[in-house]
């Protein structure tokens, strides 16, 4: 008999191609695009129409499943393919019969998120002492994603992804996270061998730039900036997704102590041997700095099949350009000043928006502090513990139950890609 589950995320040292499946109904797609004639949500709006203020976030405190012919039913929405992974879960195409709109859906096990919380991604050294009383605690992979659905409700712009509803229910495995269809998938798979022109780098990269400033200036870090985790909209602009191990700060700045997100994206402050706190928004720059090389030349700056001899890479070797394709100075100043490995030297977000390259030497200028940054949110430990409210329903246990009887329920991956998978981990 075959268990159906979920499976996590396989920790890749560079994010690497991926096929995936087209509808048994539907044509192949060409190209990323997934149904790019699909309108857009109606919680989202094209960066040339007036923003309204984002409808507040639905939460379903039952879940009713129905196993259909061709897919499962979760409420009003029909779960289609699989379209993606993030932080813990697997992303999965849903359309939404109310208001005929597709829909991206995260779907989690929480189960498998419970087992996981007593392992962190990376040990502590050996001799390190305890954090000190104050520090914010490591979170469990659970408490995280509630930490980004709370996150997540507050945030509005047009460079961010929007969640639109949760549907959770106690006695049901899974946690659903619907967002906003970004049509086009991520802006890049990595590695490429067709990386991006300067100008679509630039292009892209402004965005990035946008979403980030707001971000900070909402007191969030996000800790895992990468091409996969930024998302492409059927107008061409960048939204960035996947909040899964963000965190929350006060002041001026995030004091970090703990290692987080892909391996190939961190910062060498984040992989020192000695526990120490560091700059949650350098950090962020560090990422954002491995993104743009891998716009401008398809692969991460500094790389190797080995995590050990990743991480010593990333701290102590020089930062070097390939030779083709040849870029512009004003290019090779802003990565040279994104990737200075000591972080209080690192170029900041407000010196990047100024940057020449970043301008064209101030003939595209970026906002100092973009309009949306006018209003500060804040996510309280509360707000967090109450990001999805528990109701029990006795019929979604009948129904779970029914259909593992029947083994009936959708596979969220499909079985001959996870075999592949697994035997090429």
């Amino acid at each position: 008999r075959t268990r159906v589950q979920l499976w996590d995320r396989k920790l890749s040292l560079q994010e690497r191609s991926q096929t995936v499946a087209a509808p048994c109904d539907a044509a192949p797609l060409a190209g990323r695009h997934i149904y790019p004639s699909l309108p857009y949500s109606p919680v989202t709006s094209p960066h040339t129409s007036p923003r309204l203020p984002r409808r507040p976030t639905v939460e379903s405190h039952s879940v009713s499943i129905t196993d259909l012919q061709d897919c499962v039913q979760l409420n009003q929405y029909k779960l289609k393919d699989e379209i993606g992974k993030g932080s813990y879960g697997v992303v999965k195409l849903a359309y939404n019969e109310d208001d005929n709109t597709y829909y991206a859906m995260k779907v989690l096990s929480k189960r498998r998120l419970i087992r996981q919380a007593g392992f962190p991604r990376r040990p502590p050294p050996r001799g390190a002492k305890a954090a000190p009383e104050g520090l914010p605690q490591v979170k469990g992979p659970l408490e995280r994603v509630y930490q980004e659905i709370a996150i997540l409700k507050k945030l509005d712009h047009p460079n961010v992804v929007k969640l639109v509803e949760v549907l959770d229910d106690p006695n049901e495995d899974h946690l659903y996270m619907v967002f906003e269809l970004v049509k086009n998938g991520p802006v890049m798979e990595v590695p490429t061998a067709t990386p991006f022109r300067e100008d679509q780098a630039r292009f892209y990269f402004q965005d990035l730039l946008k979403g980030i400033g707001y971000l900070h200036y909402q007191k969030i870090i996000h800790r895992d900036i990468k091409p996969s985790n930024l998302l492409l909209g059927g107008d061409g602009h960048v939204k960035i997704a996947d909040f899964g191990v963000s965190n929350q700060f006060e002041g001026a700045d995030a004091l970090l102590s703990s290692t987080e997100g892909t391996p190939a994206f961190l910062a060498p402050e984040a992989l020192s041997e000695h526990r120490r706190n560091f700059s949650g928004k350098a950090l962020d720059v560090w990422a954002m700095g491995v993104t743009l090389h891998c716009f401008l030349f398809g692969t991460c700056p500094f790389m190797d099949e080995r995590i050990v001899s990743l991480h010593q890479k990333i701290r102590t070797q020089p930062l070097e350009f390939p030779e083709r394709p040849d870029v512009s100075e004003d290019l090779r100043d802003l990565l040279t000043r994104m990737l200075d490995k000591n972080p209080e030297g690192r170029i900041s977000v407000p010196q990047m928006k100024v940057h020449p390259w970043v301008t064209r030497h101030g003939a595209e200028p970026l906002p100092p502090e973009d309009d949306r940054c006018c209003v500060p949110i804040e996510v309280t430990e509360e707000e967090v513990e109450n990001s999805v409210k528990h109701v029990p329903s006795l019929a979604a246990v009948i129904l779970v139950r029914t259909m593992l009887r029947k083994r009936s329920f959708g596979n969220p991956f499909d079985l001959a890609r996870r075999e592949e998978r697994g035997a090429s981990s």
